[in-house]
């Protein structure tokens, strides 16, 4: 079974975010980056698919050099490959933009049974990612998947939908998006983090992969601005110690004629 997975490159979740300059990007300085949470999920499952019997996990990502430290996480934690498409920095936010490149480099590489992906990116793809690199590789998908088992050529997925889990059967090869709850990511093993540094990277623009990519970022989606949510103002504590029935009316009366909740 050979499988790609396409690894996002974000700033840590626990990173503080402030606004660059120009007002539509972030300011990257002093961020950490990371695999995208959900992609975690997907890079695991590959490499269980592989360590349960033969088979091969290349990992991709797009972007700038940053996302070999990401690529490396992956070799890491398991991966036999890693290729790196380089640029992304005019094509951020742009999902559809980010998901030809993809599919391209996938389409390039070619011979993969499986594409997994995390459902979404922690970052701005917006869940779409996923979706349109199966279109335009023309391959079946099933996103949010929480469950998957393989055999005679197919894959039976299994995702949550409301009041239930839906089943879906799919050939191969496909693209599964993977959700919280599939499996249980691993950390890197010492061996692996010393075996990842050593790793050779492959490398491709995205000239190479036959597109242009002025032109992939002047179309689909373009971010014109950024804004930080508001800063929350003070609380109220009222004290209901000494006398409960006089607090509970004023909480009741406060709701109704401040907040006009009720």
């Amino acid at each position: 079974m050979r499988s790609c997975v396409l690894l996002a490159c974000v700033p840590d979740t626990a990173s503080v975010i402030k606004l660059g300059a120009a007002g539509n990007r972030i300011d990257e300085a002093g961020i950490k980056w990371v695999i995208s949470p959900y992609d975690e999920f997907a890079l695991e499952e590959a490499v269980r698919i592989k360590e349960a019997g033969s088979g091969h996990v290349t990992v991709i990502s797009y972007g700038p050099d940053r996302v070999q430290a990401t690529l490396r996480d992956g070799l890491a934690r398991g991966a036999d490959a890693a290729v790196q498409v380089t640029g992304g920095e005019t094509t951020f936010g742009n999902a559809l933009a980010i998901a030809r490149v993809l599919a391209a480099a996938i389409r390039k590489l070619g011979g993969f049974d499986l594409v997994w992906a995390g459902v979404k990116g922690v970052g701005s793809d917006n869940s779409l990612v996923g979706a349109m690199v199966a279109e335009l590789c023309d391959l079946p998908h099933v996103s949010g998947v929480l469950k998957a088992e393989f055999g005679g050529g197919k894959v039976v997925a299994h995702r949550e939908v409301d009041g239930g889990m839906e089943v879906i059967e799919a050939p191969l090869p496909c693209v599964l998006t993977a959700q919280k709850g599939l499996n249980e990511p691993r950390y890197p093993s010492l061996k692996g983090i010393m075996a990842s540094k050593k790793a050779a990277i492959q490398t491709m623009s995205v000239a190479d992969l036959g597109l242009d990519e002025a032109a992939l970022a002047g179309a689909g989606c373009r971010w014109r601005s950024l804004a930080l949510p508001p800063a929350k103002g003070g609380g109220m504590i009222l004290n209901g110690e000494t006398d409960p029935a006089a607090a509970a009316r004023e909480l009741a009366r406060l709701l109704r004629e401040q907040a006009k909740v009720i």
